[in-house]
């Protein structure tokens, strides 16, 4: 929009002087004379003027395009995001039914039904010992192996089931949800620097020992953890959508074992020449958002036996 355009648009819209649309629209009388002297009118200020006309057919601009690209993965994220309290509650809840089921009530205290005591801490650092295997690391050997990066989304779901476990120990789940929810909005890197994955892993082990031998507070640690928990996700390119399929789906194809024999021996684990983890797996990729219930009834559907 050239600069004479603006002066007949806003006489055309009712403003008595350009001081006045001047002080509508929040820029200084400086910013109008570099207008006129460029004889060009920035893009957002000819929007408005377009808006408060009411034209329906809005000007172009690469620029806004561009910026508009940029800005959708981040919007969508947000959107997706809009979910998260409600998945982090119901991964929250599953694990508390799991703890109370196989440890019992009150093993929020630290000590199990049979007596034996809880050291979630330790299931922490042998879970990262387990994903840390799950790479080349080793120099004497296998030295130009690939990581086994579906074992290393596995391992930290593992993980993920016993820091719950562990920030349930310190607070309720209400609490729990609300300590977690804006750790879960970041995008999973696509190029993995497997080196810098082990080091971030080893971290969650060091914040672990830090607490077990009193070097970190309790709760601090809560909070250490779980930031750095999350990294690790973004950095092995597990996205909390996945993260939590994952959980859903270990979780629910663990009852769904109990519920069809499996402690008497009568389940059958090959489904139609599939393991039912594979089977388990392969449903998650085709469900879009995932609960327990529906996940439960579509293995129900999918069970040869």
């Amino acid at each position: 929009m050239l600069y004479k355009e603006l002066k007949d648009s806003i006489k055309a819209l009712g403003f008595p002087s350009i001081e006045d649309f001047v002080h509508y629209i929040g820029v200084t009388p400086s910013d109008i004379l570099e207008w006129e002297e460029k004889d060009d009118i920035p893009y957002t200020v000819s929007l408005i003027i377009h808006l408060l006309k009411g034209d329906k057919n809005l000007p172009n601009n690469k620029t806004l395009d561009n910026l508009v690209e940029e800005c959708l993965p981040l919007a969508e994220l947000l959107e997706e995001a809009s979910s998260f309290p409600h998945k982090l509650e119901e991964m929250f809840l599953l694990q508390k039914e799991l703890n109370d089921s196989t440890n019992g009530k009150n093993w929020e205290l630290g000590v199990n039904k049979f007596g034996k005591e809880i050291n979630w801490l330790r299931c922490i650092h042998m879970e990262v010992a387990e994903l840390i295997e799950s790479t080349p690391w080793k120099h004497w050997k296998n030295i130009n192996a690939e990581p086994d990066m579906n074992n290393i989304h596995v391992e930290l779901v593992d993980i993920w089931h016993f820091l719950m476990s562990y920030i349930l120990q310190e607070t309720n789940v209400p609490k729990a949800v609300s300590l977690v929810n804006t750790h879960c909005i970041y995008e999973a890197l696509e190029e993995i620097d497997v080196k810098s994955m082990v080091k971030e892993a080893e971290k969650l082990s060091y914040i672990s020992l830090a607490i077990e031998t009193g070097n970190m507070p309790t709760f601090s640690g809560v909070e250490r953890f779980i930031d750095q928990f999350f990294r690790c996700c973004k950095i092995s390119g597990l996205s909390f959508n996945w993260l939590q399929k994952l959980y859903i789906g270990k979780n629910c194809l663990n009852k769904f074992r109990q519920d069809h024999g499996y402690k008497e021996g009568t389940y059958t684990k090959i489904w139609n020449g599939d393991e039912d983890n594979v089977v388990m797996v392969s449903i998650l990729e085709k469900m879009e958002d995932v609960s327990f219930k529906d996940l439960y009834e579509k293995l129900e559907s999918n069970y040869p036996g």
